[in-house]
């Protein structure tokens, strides 16, 4: 068989798998010649986004490069969205699929670390959690440009409910003293959201007034570190509505729905049911909340992130009237 016979077949046989997969929401996985997964994806619908893959249409040269590889497909199917998202998670973790990139090096993730030594920066990055550090963060990059602006403020220095702070063109030298007080104040802001707010406002307003004097360059300063900021905001304080109670959600599925029990953010209980009434809603609530207690904290705070990242954005997205509790 030569080489055109054999795209041909293959293509014949991708054609059939595609015709085979349903419409429902689920995990997708590419494999080549060797059977190894290079690449594992999500969906709402299963069938259109991996049919998505084989149209003429115009794709990124990275997809491009990995359909050339295809050379079959599995697939995985989920009750639900959420579920779909929380395997393909799990699975580029495990798996390490050579095409996908996101969620599969949460190694590299860092810390934002207030440091303790006059001679630095005040603010630093590491790799692992210590004293003083909060995290962790995906873009290290982000991290990085935000030590490189906020220098730029110290000495930052808190003055009841707000902040006196002026930006120097060079960072400025600060003697044990100012830089204490420095480095208090920079605890503060990252382990408390209505600080890191306030600072925020502060930004806002200067930003604002660099602006109305055609202070543009300022202005735009300020504007890229409001924005660093509001990154270190939700990763460090979106989720404590997440974390610090129990929510209860109800989410329709094919010819039923599906209840999850989610503590500390994590789904504890799940449960298909045909039909749903209250005492059938209560059992499972308080089902999931004896196991709660059995919960092991999670040793992995780092691969943590991209499943709370998940669990967060999907609950934000659903309707109200999908959060019992």
């Amino acid at each position: 068989m030569n080489k055109q016979d054999m795209e041909t077949e293959t293509m014949s046989h991708l054609q059939q798998k595609i015709n085979q997969i349903p419409p429902l929401p689920g995990v997708y996985k590419m494999l080549d010649s060797t059977g190894q997964i290079i690449y594992v994806g999500k969906s709402k619908c299963l069938k259109k986004r991996v049919k998505s893959y084989f149209t003429k249409s115009p794709k990124p040269p990275k997809i491009e490069k990995m359909v050339f590889f295809i050379n079959d497909i599995d697939y995985i199917v989920t009750d639900t969205h959420l579920e779909a998202r929380l395997l393909e998670c799990q699975l580029i973790k495990e798996i390490q699929p050579y095409f996908n990139s996101q969620m599969k090096n949460d190694r590299r993730y860092s810390y934002l670390k207030v440091t303790h030594s006059g001679h630095s920066k005040g603010l630093s990055i590491v790799p692992e959690r210590e004293e003083n550090s909060f995290g962790p963060f995906r873009s290290k990059q982000t991290i990085q440009s935000l030590i490189d602006m906020l220098t730029h403020l110290f000495p930052i220095v808190q003055d009841n409910n707000s902040f006196d702070f002026y930006y120097h063109t060079l960072p400025e030298l600060m003697n044990p003293e100012t830089f204490m007080k420095n480095r208090q104040t920079l605890i503060q802001i990252f382990s408390e959201d209505a600080k890191l707010n306030c600072l925020i406002n502060q930004l806002k307003i200067c930003m604002h007034k660099e602006s109305a004097q055609y202070h543009y360059e300022r202005a735009t300063t300020y504007r890229d570190l409001i924005q660093s900021l509001a990154y270190i905001n939700h990763n460090l304080h979106a989720y404590k509505h997440l974390t610090t109670r129990d929510i209860l959600l109800k989410i329709p599925v094919r010819d039923g729905e599906k209840l999850f029990f989610i503590s500390n953010g994590r789904i504890v209980l799940k449960k298909y049911f045909p039909v749903l009434t209250q005492s059938v809603i209560d059992t499972f609530f308080n089902e999931g909340s004896r196991m709660k207690s059995a919960l092991v904290p999670i040793e992995d705070e780092k691969a943590g992130v991209d499943f709370q990242n998940i669990l967060f954005s999907e609950i934000q997205a659903l309707p109200d009237e999908w959060i019992l509790k």
